[in-house]
């Protein structure tokens, strides 16, 4: 109790709040009044163009209103008011600031509380004086007492006498001594009545400490953001730099696979040069060596491929990967496509590879390189997919507005669960598509994300044992 006591009194911030408690009555005032007055005016003359800006400068008043008691409720209540308005970087024309600012809770809240303040301040105002006077006057009653008493005696004439019958008994009389003696009865009276004012001088404290304490926690709640919203803004604000930080670090991502994928294709397109070169009739070696350097040629193509995809992917990702969408004569495309990749079909795996289009259709909007790469991949798909003695065949038609090439094979089909994912890059099915086949896992993937590039789009359907059907939905040239 005493060390509570000690501080109380010790603590400035108490002193503070009593000073807030007392000057909250005339700014209570001032914005009842100006509020008021803005508002009935504003109201009153909206009829005419007047009322308008009246009513714009009484909320502009009372947001000011608002800021300032933030402000004394901080320093001068000791509270942490939170911020009145999150931070927004949008740039807002000043009707949109306006239309904002009617639309946030803590606008009418903190006009709500400037009103208030207004009772309030006649309240705090009056129960600090009689509070504080009470208590000064009890604790300083005997002193008064005594003092007066010695004028009494020094300058009689001054104050009426005891027998006079103005004042009756002691009141002028012995204060301490009677006859030279101690009067105890005084004595304890004087010291009771000093005790019962300092109790009240501490109570009284103490009660409008926490008056204002209780205060200062309600304009917390109305002028500030509700602290949910304000951990929300955190929250985002904090999403948003990891946001930044993860692009970031996902474009630095992007551009060393193309740039290790740029120089990976040097040293490959090297060593198949070379081995290659070995590989030509005529040169001397013997059978063993030939085999390994025709496996060495094998997966140097192989890891070729490899880079090659995963460099058109990675271009894409980095938006790097520059179109020229222009209309494509698609039965030309498929013509050369399939001259080129006819002998492979029949030297790998003796197969049929086979084409046709419908006369006269519509160009197709792509890019011809591009569409020309979809095409060689679904049908090196196909081929390495499909048994010896099968047949491919690759159809172009055209339906409304969209032209349609379609690649079909007799291979080994896909499992029904699988054929959501193939297109997923480096998915591989147990059977459809194992590593064996050297594929690398990118091709459809690629496939897919070129067709997006161009406005296009390709599904697949496929029979477990029977085949599989490869559809490229392309816009067709508009007249």
């Amino acid at each position: 109790m005493i060390n509570a006591t000690r501080h109380l009194l010790g603590d400035s911030r108490t002193y503070l709040r009593i000073f807030y408690l007392l000057l909250a009555f005339p700014l209570g005032v001032i914005y009842f009044v100006v509020i008021v007055a803005g508002l009935s005016s504003g109201l009153g003359l909206a009829i005419v163009i007047v009322g308008f800006p009246i009513l714009i400068l009484t909320l502009i008043c009372w947001l000011f209103f608002a800021r300032i008691e933030r402000e004394l409720a901080i320093h001068l209540l000791g509270v942490n008011v939170r911020p009145m308005a999150l931070l927004d970087l949008t740039r807002l024309t000043p009707w949109q600031r306006l239309l904002k600012a009617l639309r946030d809770p803590v606008t009418w809240k903190s006009l709500a509380y400037v009103l208030i303040e207004f009772p309030f301040g006649i309240f705090s105002f009056t129960l600090v004086v009689v509070l504080l006077s009470l208590s000064v006057s009890f604790a300083l009653s005997p002193i008064v007492y005594i003092a007066l008493n010695g004028l009494s005696r020094q300058f009689p004439s001054s104050f009426p006498s005891q027998s006079s019958g103005d004042f009756p008994g002691p009141l002028l009389g012995p204060v301490v001594t009677i006859n030279g003696h101690i009067d105890l009865a005084v004595v304890i009276a004087f010291v009771v009545i000093s005790a019962i004012g300092v109790v009240m001088t501490v109570a009284s404290l103490a009660l409008l400490n926490g008056t204002g304490l209780l205060w200062g926690r309600f304009a917390e709640m109305m002028l500030g953001v509700d602290e949910s919203r304000l951990h929300l803004a955190d929250a985002i604000a904090e999403a948003e730099v990891q946001r930044a930080r993860a692009d970031r670090a996902d474009q630095g991502r992007r551009e060393l696979i193309v740039s290790a994928s740029h120089e990976l294709r040097t040293p490959v397109a090297s060593i198949s040069a070379h081995v290659e070169s070995l590989l030509k009739p005529g040169r001397d070696m013997d059978e063993e060596t030939r085999k390994y350097l025709t496996v060495v040629a094998a997966e140097t193509d192989r890891l070729g491929s490899l880079v090659d995809d995963v460099l058109a992917l990675a271009r894409a990702e980095a938006d790097e990967l520059h179109l020229d969408i222009r209309p494509v004569e698609v039965s030309a495309l498929l013509d050369q496509v399939c001259e080129a990749l006819a002998p492979l079909a029949r030297r790998e795996r003796n197969l049929s590879l086979v084409h046709s289009s419908v006369p006269g259709m519509a160009n197709a909007m792509a890019d011809r390189d591009r569409l020309g790469q979809v095409l060689t991949n679904l049908i090196r798909n196909a081929v390495n997919h499909t048994p010896d003695g099968g047949i491919v065949s690759v159809d172009a038609t055209q339906f409304g507005d969209r032209v349609l090439i379609t690649v079909s094979d007799t291979g080994i089909g896909i499992e029904p669960a699988d054929v959501e994912r193939i297109f997923d890059r480096f998915y591989r099915t147990d059977t459809s598509r194992a590593r064996a086949t050297g594929g690398s896992g990118l091709g459809l993937a690629i496939v897919r994300d070129l067709l997006t590039a161009m406005g296009g789009s390709i599904a697949a359907e496929s029979t477990p044992g029977q085949g599989s059907v490869f559809r490229v939905s392309l816009a067709r040239e508009t007249a």
